[in-house]
């Protein structure tokens, strides 16, 4: 699929499932945006301890920036949020927002939407995915388990 067709695609998910964003994207789809020659960037909003500890994405520096949603230690929001956004992606730029398993992701592209950022996708199920019947990540959906480039801690 082409970059125009997935963005198609994310946004009639917006639509169908009303969300305050533009749309979402699943975790291959991100990546093919990545790869594609436009303007996207990938934002990790999870904790610095959670990239340090658990992995991050292997991509060009250039495509994505981490700005933690919640600060470690003690999961307080991070009220720096929209100022460490606006120095890494402009708002015209097409960002897609990655957390663990698509929660706090969903949180950032809504505020960011709210704060003037045309083009906001969650990536679903995350970076970990959820959790299997024994309570382990990376083994039910995400970026993780869908072999996309990742390095461990």
């Amino acid at each position: 699929m082409n970059p125009r067709d997935i963005l198609a695609v994310a946004r009639q998910r917006g639509t169908e499932q009303s969300f305050p964003y533009a749309g979402a994207v699943t975790p291959e789809e991100a990546f093919a945006l990545l790869q594609a020659n436009i303007k996207v960037k990938l934002i990790d909003v999870r904790t610095n301890a959670e990239r340090d500890w658990v992995g991050k994405v292997d991509i060009n520096d250039i495509q994505h920036a981490a700005v933690q949603w919640n600060i470690y230690p003690g999961g307080s929001p991070n009220s720096d949020f929209l100022a460490q956004l606006q120095q890494v992606a402009g708002k015209d730029s097409i960002l897609l927002f990655l957390c663990r398993s698509g929660v706090r992701s969903r949180h950032a592209a809504k505020l960011a939407t709210e704060n003037d950022y045309l083009h906001c996708f969650d990536i679903l199920e995350g970076f970990e995915g959820n959790k299997n019947a024994d309570g382990h990540r990376k083994t039910v959906g995400g970026w993780c388990h869908a072999e996309l480039p990742w390095v461990g801690a």
